[in-house]
């Protein structure tokens, strides 16, 4: 509890709330107080490629829809930092996008 007249944090003595700089004393407040925690959370969109494909590196990569050998890459840091990367594939042919964890 502070003090009501400078803000002062209050020292209990004999049973009483003292203030230690004004020496106001104040009887303990008895009443509970329920709390209430809001938090907001911003929605975040992440584009995972950029429409500009064609500067992002390509790898020798097996395309699960259309079997193209070649694909971009990136790598992306989705979960904790102390856990490896996500390396995100998408096809030069169809455009195709998959992971690998």
């Amino acid at each position: 509890m502070f003090c009501r007249e400078c803000g002062s944090l209050l020292a209990r003595i004999d049973g009483q709330m003292a203030c230690p700089k004004c020496k106001i004393r104040q009887a303990p407040n008895r009443e509970k107080k329920e709390i209430t925690v809001v938090t907001k959370r911003e929605k975040k969109s992440i584009k995972v490629i950029e429409s500009g494909m064609s500067t992002l590196p390509t790898t020798d990569a097996e395309c699960p829809k259309c079997g193209n050998p070649t694909a971009f890459w990136r790598l992306v840091q989705t979960r904790a930092a102390d856990e490896p990367e996500t390396r995100i594939f998408r096809c030069t042919k169809c455009s195709h996008t998959w992971r690998e964890y």
